[in-house]
């Protein structure tokens, strides 16, 4: 199975009931990111047509867009933690044996959850403010406060991904990145 495949039918290999909540999760995540990649898509096709086609655009498409790149962005966090795509600073991790790797990993996991938790709370503090003074966007009339639900839930999904990962290393002999990626580097030069 090749990675993009991998990546299609992605199946958690956690332990218990840790597995199915990971797969839900990644299904969850898979579907916001394809729905709003696609609408996004639409909505700014749309919004050229209307001005090149009809002379006019359409009102609200770049307050739907700031929504949707919100979405996206905080649904992508989630994604990227959960397919190791994170960016990662490893001069001192590479250079130590797997075990040590191993033990490393599972304490950036932790710290990482952490921070995404820390992040939820204080994301959570920031909308409840926004909830406080009733601001709306002037396009929609929606309460601003909407757009940024997708924050703490990319938060969410975010600390639960490295901590099903610290999980993930604790129970495991080889170092992951992720709940389904094994450290190590691929060779990209094909063979003669």
């Amino acid at each position: 199975m090749t990675e993009e495949e991998s990546e299609k039918h992605y199946r958690s290999t956690l332990p218990g009931p840790l597995g199915p909540i990971d797969t839900f999760i990644s299904k969850v995540e898979a579907v916001i990111l394809a729905l709003g990649v696609l609408l996004m898509a639409v909505n700014t096709v749309a919004n050229v047509v209307g001005r090149f086609v009809f002379g006019t655009s359409i009102f609200f498409s770049g307050e739907i867009n700031r929504i949707l790149i919100i979405m996206i962005t905080f649904a992508g966090i989630g994604y990227a933690a959960r397919h190791g795509r994170h960016i990662r600073m490893s001069a001192i991790y590479d250079a130590l044996p797997t075990g040590g790797r191993r033990a490393l990993m599972i304490l950036i996991s932790l710290f990482t959850s952490l921070v995404m938790f820390f992040l939820l709370y204080y994301s959570i503090i920031y909308i409840a403010s926004l909830y406080a003074k009733g601001r709306v966007l002037p396009a929609l009339a929606l309460p601003i406060w909407i757009i940024y639900v997708w924050v703490p839930l990319g938060f969410l999904i975010t600390g639960i991904q490295y901590f099903l990962t610290a999980i993930k290393n604790m129970t495991s002999r080889d170092v992951y990145l992720s709940t389904s990626v094994v450290d190590g580097y691929k060779d990209t030069e094909k063979e003669v």
